[in-house]
């Protein structure tokens, strides 16, 4: 897992770590979390194990769509270093304020708050990062440049957030969620194409009058692409089991993902298109980067 404890994926790997083992009869199934780099360095050293079924990687959109197109040259090739085994989960993401220190209830007031301020400080979980170019998603939907500010997790934004050092932040439903329903943050809106189960009362950003604003990230599995056929077939039909159970899927809802479960085939369509659409948005930016 490239990214650290406590952080979405690492809730997910955890979560389905502990389905796989007990579908395996109960076969250690050990998270390694190797953050740094947005989740590159972990994904360098997983293209490079042993092609035996017995290390994996939990990908994400970054590491997986964005990074062939926002960095200059990178440790591995995405569409040939790895086999899609399946996705299992998606995730939209939460505009998130200390409301505190920005007096913005929703999203019209937020971009006419950061306007009077002339700044649109946006807080990121890393450069490359959906969260990145989400805010510029974002900064061009409203008609502003933001200014991007790369923290190295999602927690360590948040924190920005909560000393006031940026005005918000795009975070994943799964983390927003505790802090909203603690009233520690406000969320704004979401990004995804309708309201989000686990805070039905936060509206889409779409709703509020930027149609053009929808994003989302999404966890999978993956193998070194040299696993035999048989084993990655093996792999997926275990994962969507252990995703799509009764309380495989439950856990995963109830911390605020949208369980996919998807085979290898469908998953690897997901990478390959969300591959050329967040070209253009990485495009937009004149975002390039060296490792």
């Amino acid at each position: 897992v490239g990214f650290p404890a406590g952080t979405g994926p690492d809730i997910v790997a955890r979560l389905l770590a502990q389905k796989l083992s007990e579908g395996w009869g109960n076969m250690g199934v050990i998270v390694d979390n190797k953050p740094g780099a947005g989740g590159l360095i972990a994904a360098a050293e997983a293209a490079r194990a042993t092609p035996d079924g017995y290390t994996l990687m939990l990908g994400e959109t970054g590491q997986l769509s964005i990074a062939p197109s926002s960095y200059n040259k990178l440790p591995y090739d995405p569409a040939k270093d790895f086999a899609p085994v399946s996705q299992v989960v998606s995730s939209d993401f939460v505009l998130l304020v200390n409301p505190q220190k920005v007096p913005a209830r929703n999203v019209k007031d937020f971009v006419g708050w950061t306007q009077q301020q002339k700044r649109l400080l946006m807080a990121t979980f890393g450069a490359g990062t959906p969260g990145h170019f989400g805010a510029y998603m974002f900064g061009d939907a409203v008609k502003q440049t933001p200014e991007a500010v790369h923290y190295k997790s999602t927690a360590d934004a948040l924190g920005g957030l909560f000393g006031g050092d940026v005005h918000g932040v795009f975070a994943s439903v799964g983390l927003a969620a505790p802090q909203v329903k603690a009233g520690k943050l406000l969320a704004l809106g979401s990004t995804g194409a309708s309201r989000t189960g686990a805070l039905p009362d936060v509206p889409t950003i779409k709703e509020q009058g930027y149609p053009n604003l929808e994003f989302s990230s999404w966890f999978g599995i993956v193998a070194p692409s040299k696993t035999p056929a048989d084993i990655v077939a093996k792999l997926s039909a275990d994962v969507q089991k252990a995703v799509l159970s009764a309380d495989g899927k439950a856990k995963l809802e109830e911390a605020g993902f949208r369980v996919t479960g998807t085979n290898r085939e469908d998953f690897a369509r997901v990478i390959a298109n969300d591959t050329a659409t967040w070209a253009k948005a990485v495009a937009a930016t004149g975002f390039k980067a060296d490792l």
